[in-house]
């Protein structure tokens, strides 16, 4: 039996959310308040969240376009590790895209980021060798 549940990510998440990927290494949790509940609203159900002993332990924030899914921010609590939690938030997002018939999701990584490409590899996670991300500030 798991010592943890699992549940939609909310709006109310947000404040340790953002501690909790600013914790783990190679995660950069960087939305407003009012960015992570547009990604929410947009997305419903498909972020989730961990909870252990009354606190948030595990969170991945996941929306998509219509066609493509995206994974941001996939973290867990370092001594909430090895548990099969950041399995399960993945596979509770990827369930959620299914369901909304999109058919492939990316992540992107920090480069550098060994520990988060160890665990995507893991678990079946491919490299993109014919893209190049790119962006723009607006």
């Amino acid at each position: 039996m798991n010592d943890w549940q699992i549940r939609e990510l909310t709006a109310d998440d947000h404040r340790a959310a953002m501690d909790l990927w600013n914790r783990c290494d190679g995660v950069r949790g960087n939305e407003t308040p009012e960015e992570f509940a547009r990604i929410l609203v947009r997305n419903p159900g498909c972020s989730s969240a961990v909870e252990a002993d009354g606190r948030l332990v595990g969170a991945v924030l996941c929306c998509h376009d219509g066609r493509r899914g995206y994974l941001y921010h996939l973290g867990v609590d370092s001594e909430y590790r090895r548990r099969g939690i950041g399995e399960a938030l993945v596979e509770r997002s990827l369930e959620k895209l299914r369901e909304q018939q999109i058919a492939r999701c990316s992540i992107h990584l920090i480069v550098g980021n060994q520990v988060g490409e160890k665990f995507w590899k893991r678990i079946g996670w491919r490299f993109r060798e014919d893209l190049l991300v790119m962006a723009i500030d607006l």
